[in-house]
């Protein structure tokens, strides 16, 4: 194996993780929840009642496993701009152009799964004023969970292309002996 490869244990656990949300995304996205209409005796009021599931779990969950991957990339990266310099060249501007594309891909896909938990925990068991000329209990869109997968499966990508951009761009600098003492700014040492 390359050194410049970086050490597999990050790959699979950013992978892992990426996977299992992403298949707690495509089942909260199977489990919609859907109303039924029900008329009180009493008031002779219409109603909607919705069965209570675990489709706000599941995309909590899938918010909590891609965060735990994105935290153990940038632990081990020391988030880009921590660590030492990596060598100039076309592996780092490869990982700064990951890096921010991969914090927007992100950012995206957590707002997709919030929303997705969000919208699900609103008719989670919850009950609302229906009218019932003719008029059917609203259900949940749909996509919100498979765009939240979608971008999930694009930050783990994107993920794992950082790490190895990141660890290239490393190694290329410990190579060429560029350490913190010898910037490239073009200064000479006093001899």
């Amino acid at each position: 194996m390359a050194a410049w490869r970086g050490s597999t244990h990050v790959y699979i656990v950013v992978a892992v993780l990426g996977i299992i949300a992403f298949s707690l995304s495509i089942a909260g996205e199977r489990h919609r929840s859907s109303g039924t209409l029900r008329t009180d005796p009493i008031t002779n009021q219409t109603y909607c009642v919705y069965k209570t599931d675990a489709v706000t779990g599941l995309g909590i969950v899938a918010c909590l496993l891609l965060f735990a991957a994105q935290v153990t990339l940038m632990v081990v990266t020391r988030c880009l701009c921590c660590g030492t310099p990596l060598a100039p060249g076309g592996s780092r501007a490869c990982t700064i152009i990951l890096f921010i594309v991969m914090w927007i891909s992100y950012f995206i896909a957590e707002a997709c799964l919030i929303a997705a938990a969000r919208d699900y925990s609103l008719y989670d068991g919850y009950r609302t004023a229906a009218y019932s000329n003719g008029y059917s209990c609203s259900t949940l869109r749909r996509g919100l969970f498979v765009a939240g997968a979608i971008f999930t499966v694009s930050t783990t990508i994107l993920n794992l292309l950082y790490y190895m951009c990141f660890t290239r761009a490393s190694v290329k600098h410990i190579q060429q002996g560029n350490y913190p003492a010898n910037s490239n700014i073009g200064m000479t040492t006093r001899v």
